[in-house]
C-alpha cells in the first residue's frame, strides 16, 4: 500500500455550523444568495412586480378624483356640475376594482412562488445536514440544527408572504404618490421628503445593530429548542433521578434568554417606527402650512391643496409601513443567513459519486495504511495505525475507554476521514468509493439500535427498501429469531413507538440485527450488539450473530470476553495505538495489555461480578461485561 496524506482544514474553519470560521454574510448578499439557492422565488417575478405596481394605482386615484370633482365639478366657474362628479367617481370605481384584482393575483403568485422556493430550500438544507459528517453535526445541538430547517425557514416564508407584499406595495405607493405630488406641487413634494431625511439616517445608523440583535435572537431559538427537546427525549432519566426542578430551570433560562434577545431587538424596531411617526406628523403639518401659503399666492388651487393632503397620507402610511417592514426584515435575513450558513458549511466527508472507483463483489479486505486521526484543534486520537484484515476474517477490537476503538470503526465506515494515511477496501481508498456503494457494502450496527416511530416492517426496510414481507419473515428464520417474532402482537405491523420504546433495549438490538441481515453487507461493523441485554435476549442475539457474521468480513468492538474468544483475531488498542494483534489464545498468555485486562476480567468473574448464563445454558462468565475501562 502507498501512504496518502489528506490535508486537514484549520480548526477555526471547521468549528461548526456558522462558527467562528464562517464569515458573516451581509443583508443584501443574503437576499441575493437566498434567491440563487431558491430559483422558484424569482420565477415570474417581473410580472408579479408589475401586478404589485398596478395594485397601488387605486390608492392614487382617489386624491385625483377629489381634486377634479372640486375644481371642475363643485367649484366650476359655471356652477356645480354633477355629471363631472359622477363620471369621475365611476371611473375611480372601475380603476379601484381593477387594482383589487391585480392585488389578488399578485398575492397568489407571491404565495405560490415563496412556498415553492422555500420548500426547495428546506429540502436542500435537510439533505445537507445529512451530508455533514457526524463530527460536524455533533458541534451543534440537534435542536439548533432542526431550527435552521424549520423555524428559520418559516420566518423567511412569513416575511416573503406578508411583509414582502407590504414592502413591494409600499414602495410602489410611495413612488406613485411622489410622482403625483410632484405634478401638483414640486415645492410641497420637496417639503415632504425633507421631513423623512432624519428617518432615513436613523435607519442606516441602526441597521447594523438590528441585524446583530436579530442574529442573536434567532440563535437563542435554536438553543431553546435543543434544551426543550433533550428532557422530552430523556424524560425517563429526568424522572428517575428526580431532577425535574433542575431541568425546568434550564428550560426557563433558555426561554428567558430568547425573551431578552427578542425584546432587545424589538426595542430597536420600536424606535425606528416611532421615528417614522414623528416624520409623518411633521410632513402633514408642513404640507398644511406651506400649502396654504402657496394657495394664497395663487400657485395652488383649493382642490390641489386638499388632494395634496390626501396624497401625503398616501405617502406617509406606506413609508411608516415600509419602515417597520424593513426593520423586521432583519429578523428574516438573520434566519435566511442561518440557513445559508448550514448550506455553506463544507461536508468534510464528501461523496465522490458513483463510477469513481468500484469494489469487486464478495467479502472485502480492509486496510489501514499508517492512519492518523485528530479532531479539529485536538491531539491525535489514533497514531500510525497500520493493519490489514483479510476478507471473511472475524476481528474483535478491544481496549480501554478512549483508546480509539470507536474512532477506528468511524474511519472504517467513513463517518470520518483520516488526518493522514489511507483506509482501503480491497486496496481502494474509501474516499474514492461512492456513498451509495459504500453504504450497500458496509453496514454498522451500533450498540443501541435506533428505531423510528413506525411499524416493524418500515424499520426493517431501512436495511433493504425493496424487502417484501416474505423476505422479512425469512430473515427472522435465518437468524433463529422465529420464537421471538411470534411473540409480537401484530407481527410486521407492530408499532415500535418513538425511538423504538415499545420494545425493550434487547429487542431493539434484535431488530437491528435483522435489518443488517436484510442489507446483506460484505463488511459488517458492530459495536457489541449483545452487551447490556438480558440473558435470554443475549442468547437469541448471539445465535443471530453467528448466522449474520458467517461468510462476511466483520469487525466487532468487543465489550465481552465471549466476543473476543469467538473472533479469529483480536486487535488491542491503548492510548490511540494498536499495541497488540493476534488470536485470543496467544494474547491471553502473553505479557501484554490484553493479558492484563483478561486477568482482571477473570478475577472479577470468579467473584461473581455481572456473571450471566452462557448461550449453552452453563452458568459461567462467558457473557459478563468487561468493566474497569473496557467500555468505550
Amino acid at each position: 500500500m502507498s501512504t496518502r496524506t489528506r490535508a486537514v482544514a484549520p480548526a477555526e474553519a471547521v468549528t461548526g455550523v456558522g462558527g467562528p470560521g464562517t464569515p458573516r454574510v451581509r443583508g443584501l448578499a443574503v437576499i441575493r444568495r437566498g434567491f440563487a439557492l431558491s430559483p422558484a422565488l424569482a420565477k415570474g417575478l417581473p410580472f408579479t412586480l408589475l401586478l404589485a405596481a398596478l395594485s397601488t394605482v387605486g390608492g392614487a386615484v382617489v386624491p385625483i378624483v377629489v381634486q377634479v370633482a372640486i375644481d371642475q365639478g363643485l367649484a366650476a366657474e359655471s356652477g356645480p356640475d354633477e355629471s363631472v362628479v359622477l363620471r369621475w367617481s365611476a371611473l375611480a370605481a372601475v380603476i379601484v376594482l381593477l387594482t383589487a384584482v391585480c392585488a389578488w393575483a399578485m398575492k397568489v403568485r407571491l404565495f405560490t412562488a415563496s412556498e415553492r422556493g422555500l420548500a426547495d430550500l428546506r429540502v436542500k438544507a435537510f439533505r445537507h445536514v445529512h451530508d455533514l459528517s457526524v463530527l460536524t453535526q455533533n458541534r451543534e445541538r440537534r435542536g439548533a440544527l432542526v431550527s435552521r430547517v424549520t423555524s428559520d425557514i418559516d420566518q423567511v416564508s412569513l416575511f416573503l408572504q406578508f411583509n414582502g407584499i407590504m414592502i413591494v406595495t409600499s414602495i410602489g405607493q410611495v413612488a406613485v404618490a411622489t410622482v403625483i405630488m410632484a405634478f401638483y406641487s414640486w415645492q410641497l413634494t420637496l417639503v415632504v421628503w425633507a421631513c423623512f431625511v432624519p428617518l432615513v439616517v436613523t435607519l442606516v445608523a441602526l441597521q447594523g445593530r438590528m441585524s446583530r440583535a436579530y442574529d442573536h435572537a434567532r440563535a437563542t431559538v435554536g438553543t431553546m429548542l435543543g434544551v426543550i427537546a433533550e428532557p422530552v427525549v430523556g424524560a425517563s432519566v429526568v424522572r428517575a433521578y428526580g431532577v425535574e426542578r433542575r431541568t425546568q430551570h434550564r428550560i426557563d433560562d433558555a426561554i428567558d434568554a430568547n425573551l431578552r434577545a427578542n425584546v432587545r431587538a424589538q426595542r430597536l424596531v420600536a424606535g425606528t417606527f416611532a421615528s417614522a411617526g414623528v416624520a409623518g406628523g411633521l410632513a402633514n403639518a408642513a404640507v398644511i402650512v406651506v400649502g396654504v401659503l402657496l394657495g394664497v399666492a395663487g400657485d395652488l388651487t383649493l382642490g390641489g391643496v386638499i388632494a395634496f393632503a390626501f396624497l401625503v397620507s398616501l405617502f406617509v402610511g406606506p413609508v411608516q409601513t415600509a419602515t417597520q417592514v424593513l426593520t423586521e426584515a432583519q429578523n428574516a435575513i438573520s434566519s435566511w443567513r442561518r440557513v445559508i450558513e448550514i448550506l455553506d458549511t463544507p461536508a468534510d466527508v464528501r461523496d465522490p459519486g458513483e463510477g469513481v472507483s468500484r469494489l469487486r463483489d464478495g467479502a472485502l479486505e480492509v486496510g489501514f495504511d499508517h492512519v492518523r486521526f485528530a479532531y479539529p484543534g485536538g491531539p491525535d486520537v489514533l497514531h500510525d495505525v497500520d493493519v490489514t484484515i483479510p476478507a471473511r476474517q472475524r476481528v474483535a477490537v478491544v481496549g480501554e475507554t478512549g483508546s480509539g476503538k470507536s474512532t477506528f470503526a468511524k474511519l472504517l465506515t467513513r463517518l470520518s476521514d483520516p488526518s493522514d494515511g489511507t483506509v482501503t477496501l480491497d486496496g481502494v481508498d474509501l474516499r474514492e468509493v461512492g456513498f451509495a456503494t459504500l453504504r450497500s457494502r458496509v453496514v454498522m450496527v451500533p450498540q443501541e439500535g435506533f428505531l423510528f416511530d413506525a411499524s416493524l416492517a418500515e424499520n426493517l426496510r431501512y436495511g433493504d427498501l425493496a424487502a417484501t414481507p416474505e423476505q422479512m419473515r425469512a430473515a427472522f428464520t435465518a437468524l433463529g429469531l422465529d420464537d421471538w417474532f411470534a411473540t409480537l402482537p401484530d407481527g410486521l405491523d407492530t408499532q415500535v413507538g418513538q425511538r423504538g420504546e415499545s420494545l425493550s433495549a434487547g429487542e431493539r438490538q434484535l431488530v437491528s440485527l435483522v435489518r443488517a441481515y436484510l442489507a446483506d453487507p460484505d463488511l459488517l461493523v458492530l459495536d457489541e450488539a449483545t452487551s447490556a441485554v438480558d440473558p435470554q435476549t443475549e442468547m437469541r442475539a448471539s445465535r443471530a450473530l453467528e448466522h449474520l457474521l458467517a461468510g462476511r468480513t466483520s469487525v466487532v468492538i468487543a465489550h465481552r470476553l465471549s466476543t473476543a474468544e469467538a473472533a479469529d483475531r483480536v486487535l488491542v488498542f491503548d492510548a490511540g495505538r494498536l499495541v497488540e494483534d493476534g488470536p485470543h489464545a496467544r494474547l491471553a498468555t502473553a505479557d501484554g495489555t490484553y493479558a492484563r485486562l483478561h486477568a482482571s476480567w477473570v478475577a472479577q468473574a470468579h467473584l461473581g461480578i455481572e456473571a450471566s448464563p452462557s448461550p449453552d445454558g452453563v452458568d459461567d462468565a462467558a457473557g459478563a461485561t468487561w468493566e474497569n475501562g473496557w467500555r468505550d
